[in-house]
């Protein structure tokens, strides 16, 4: 009897370690994308600034950052999360499915082509082309204060089509 209580007692301590373990260790991992990453899965990716980054067939189980002066060429990525840029110099994302939105703000150009998009497309305050074509969004595509307003069209919206992009 008092061999089994023994076990049961380490059993019952590794269990409790394993549980207050677990926290610290089930943070995602951001990965910083300069160059090429293609058919394979990531936690988060960040585009530092200045940098540039090719995503080919690439997986990415969080969000997508750009920052500022980054440029930022996707195609054929899935993204669980957003794809979020800030003072980026370039986004295209062509061909891809995003689980969150896609939202570019106070950056330069974008092209955003042939994506099925689970939430909002947001393009706001952006100088530089903006290109959006051929996406399904089931959110809102939302463009405000873009020089010059972005073009586009064939784009199938579950929400609304606003401001700049209401023709879109």
């Amino acid at each position: 009897m008092k061999r089994v209580l023994t076990v049961l007692s380490l059993s019952v301590a590794s269990l409790v370690v394993g549980v207050t373990a677990a926290p610290g260790t089930a943070s995602a991992e951001e990965r910083t994308c300069r160059g090429t990453i293609g058919a394979r899965t990531v936690d988060n990716l960040r585009v530092p600034s200045g940098a540039t980054c090719r995503l080919q067939g690439t997986s990415v189980q969080g969000t997508v950052k750009v920052e500022r002066n980054a440029k930022l060429f996707a195609e054929n990525i899935r993204v669980i999360g957003n794809v979020q840029a800030e003072n980026h110099r370039h986004v295209a994302v062509i061909g891809a499915r995003v689980g969150g939105s896609i939202q570019l703000k106070q950056g330069g150009s974008a092209t955003l082509r042939r994506n099925v998009v689970g939430q909002d497309v947001q393009l706001f305050t952006n100088n530089g082309t903006q290109t959006v074509t051929r996406n399904r969004i089931d959110g809102n595509l939302q463009c405000k204060e873009n020089r010059p307003a972005p073009t586009g069209g064939g784009n199938v919206v579950g929400g609304n089509k606003e401001d700049q992009c209401r023709r879109l």
